[in-house]
């Protein structure tokens, strides 16, 4: 790959959670816009397997890595640092779901585990490392939130901790941005990630996402590696504090339902009966 699709210059990026679905995605592109990539994952077994795959074409590690865990995200900061140099891009898409269950049936422990690991572990990431880049002087920092912050699901503790990792997002957007840091969020819609793919098949969904989105079909993996890496590298130097929303057009046509769903195309002229 040559010219100015190489976007990484070399630079090293932390995908946590880049041992599957969107994170994996990325720590694959990322390598190849020219970044050199460490995979982070608590499934340290995915996360080799990732990292295996990206050595073969360019520079690649994993490492093992408990969002959850306060003291082993900030052991892992410095492991990372010692080990690799400065890191200039931190992409945080690690994360649990729920199931859709009402607030009286949502147990506790549930509630607390989602909002934990979900925002209160983005928070120690980027404490970590963004601190670092802070006093650095440079990096760029993006946040995987998703379409259910900025909508009304019934996924009560997913859609909350989503919608307050946006919000963090905004606040250290404001906190690092005179050190050189930029905070960016990206929300997917439905991504047809392996986890997804299974639900449509099974049946598991009421309907099919594509029916709700206003380009009639859900979103690829690789669509939000592409945003994810645009928005950490120089390419959006100055863009910060944004949640770019990558969602086929679900938050635009979702409400049409109650109007007998988006228009199709119109024929166009010419074309096959």
């Amino acid at each position: 790959m040559t010219g100015n699709t190489r976007t990484g210059h070399g630079d090293l990026a932390v995908v946590i959670g880049g041992g599957n679905g969107i994170g994996a995605a990325t720590a694959r592109l990322m390598a190849e816009r020219g970044w050199r990539v460490v995979v982070a994952d608590k499934d340290v077994a995915s996360a080799e397997r990732v990292a295996a795959g990206i050595a073969v074409t360019a520079p690649a590690t994993a490492v093992e890595l408990d969002i959850a865990d306060a003291d082993a995200v900030e052991a892992a900061c410095a492991a990372i640092t010692a080990a690799h140099g400065p890191v200039t891009a931190l992409v945080v898409a690690a994360a649990v779901f729920q199931d859709v269950l009402p607030p009286a049936q949502l147990p506790l422990e549930v509630w607390e585990r989602t909002v934990h690991i979900n925002l209160t572990g983005t928070y120690y990431a980027n404490r970590a490392f963004g601190t670092r880049m802070a006093e650095q002087g440079r990096g760029s920092i993006v946040n995987i939130a998703s379409i259910a912050a900025i909508g009304s699901v019934p996924v009560h503790a997913y859609a909350s901790s989503k919608a307050a990792v946006v919000s963090l997002t905004l606040n250290l957007a404001g906190e690092w941005g005179r050190a050189g840091v930029r905070v960016n969020a990206v929300s997917p819609g439905s991504t047809l990630v392996p986890r997804v793919a299974e639900r449509i098949k099974s049946g598991r969904y009421a309907a099919d996402p594509a029916e709700f989105t206003a380009l009639g079909r859900i979103v690829e993996p690789n669509e939000v590696a592409e945003t994810i890496e645009f928005l950490a590298s120089d390419r959006a130097s100055a863009i910060t504090g944004v949640n770019l929303v990558v969602d086929a057009g679900w938050h635009v046509a979702s409400t049409w339902a109650q109007y007998g769903g988006v228009r199709p195309a119109p024929r166009r002229a010419g074309a096959a009966e």
